[in-house]
């Protein structure tokens, strides 16, 4: 019971900041131009911010696990690989399946999982090592995935496409927030107050403005209609790949953090820059925001059930 009341009050405030995004957007006091510019500002400031702050604020070089970030790394290749993969072969609507392949796969590991893991243990362990294996491949592929699948005016050679992917990639504003956490993540600065309590800041209004962003602009009748691959894809996030890769976790001997750390990354909602990426990408933003919402829902009971099950084992 208690963790089934922690999960709730982790998850439940995401939804009541949609729940408020929509109310604000019908009383009028928000408007799209308030959207798209506050998409805008949380995919070009306060993402890559809350990820600098994720990463620099444990000691990683003390505690640093190559084994357990290659396993992050390969477990996280493999889930994407097989769900796109799968996605080309069995869904027919094309315009969905960067918002399904994106939103299937993509965790809240850096908003929602050290808080997570801190409140169940007083620490967050190993859990920065998940965000540095986990983190950089899912911005990397989101990028690939959605500038491919993306709309696009006219017809473009496949060689400009490959071109502006990589650019994309590589200037990509979350991927370049972790390419610079990472040498004073191995370094551990003692930041001065001032500095440290802006960056504070600005990555605390990361996850607010994009949950009323992502409100504002739900549809719940067009969403309604995207309800089998919302379905689906919220399966395959919060029960599909914790359903296989837990089990080999548990096999390679992660306990504790490092175990909740995994279930973290493998069965949390899809996270809210699903939506600001592909809103910003010209990809299905109607059902990247219901996987969202949905995800969110269940994932208080699905994390629970979870935790439940490797306490059973004795594991956690």
């Amino acid at each position: 019971m208690n963790n089934l009341i922690y999960s709730m009050n982790a998850t439940l405030p995401i939804f009541l900041m949609i729940i408020l995004g929509k109310v604000l957007s019908r009383l009028h006091i928000i408007d799209e131009h308030f959207t798209k510019v506050t998409d805008k500002y949380v995919f070009t400031v306060a993402l890559p911010v809350l990820v600098f702050k994720d990463l620099t604020e444990g000691d990683i070089r003390s505690c640093f696990d190559g084994k357990y970030v290659l396993f992050c790394f390969l477990v996280t290749l493999c889930s994407i690989l097989a769900i796109w993969g799968l996605t080309e072969l069995f869904m027919k609507e094309e315009s969905e399946k960067g918002a399904f392949i994106q939103a299937s796969y993509r965790s809240s590991a850096a908003i929602l999982g050290l808080a997570f893991i801190d409140n169940m243990y007083n620490g967050a362990g190993l859990a920065p090592l998940m965000i540095i294996g986990a983190v950089p491949l899912y911005n990397i592929f989101a990028v690939i995935i959605l500038t491919l699948k993306g709309e696009k005016e006219g017809q473009e050679a496949f060689s400009h496409t490959l071109k502006t992917t990589v650019i994309k990639i590589f200037t990509n504003p979350i991927l370049l927030g972790i390419l610079i956490a990472l040498p004073f993540a191995f370094w551990s600065p003692d930041f001065p107050p001032f500095v440290e309590k802006t960056i504070n800041n600005i990555a605390g209004t990361a996850t607010p403005l994009a949950l009323i962003s992502i409100g504002a602009g739900f549809e719940g009748r067009k969403a309604i209609k995207k309800i089998r691959p919302t379905l689906v894809a919220s399966f395959i996030k919060l029960i599909l790949l914790a359903a296989l890769f837990l089990p080999l976790a548990v096999y390679m001997g992660y306990r504790n953090q490092e175990l909740m750390a995994i279930l973290i990354m493998l069965a949390s909602p899809a996270t809210v820059s699903c939506y600001i990426m592909a809103k910003n990408t010209g990809n299905d933003s109607i059902l990247t925001s219901s996987i969202i919402v949905l995800t969110t829902l269940l994932s208080s009971f699905t994390l629970t059930m979870w935790i439940f099950i490797l306490r059973l084992m004795n594991v956690l």
